[in-house]
């Protein structure tokens, strides 16, 4: 049970850092691709740290709820 436990969190850690990673590395030649302004990636980024907010909120919840 504890090297499941190890394997969701290690994927979680691993999960919440890599959209910020792979929109800076990736963007550069994605906005021309779906023909919108280079500025959009601000958008982007902000979604991005609005959902980690989010679920940062609700884990406590998620915690309580499924022990």
């Amino acid at each position: 049970m504890f090297q499941i436990l190890l394997a969701i969190i290690y994927l979680s850690f691993i999960g919440l850092g890599l959209p910020d990673s792979l929109l800076g590395g990736a963007w550069p030649d994605m906005y021309q691709q779906f023909g919108v302004p280079l500025s959009y990636a601000g958008i982007i980024s902000s979604i991005i740290s609005i959902g980690t907010i989010v679920s940062s909120f609700m884990s406590d919840r998620l915690t309580l709820k499924f022990g």
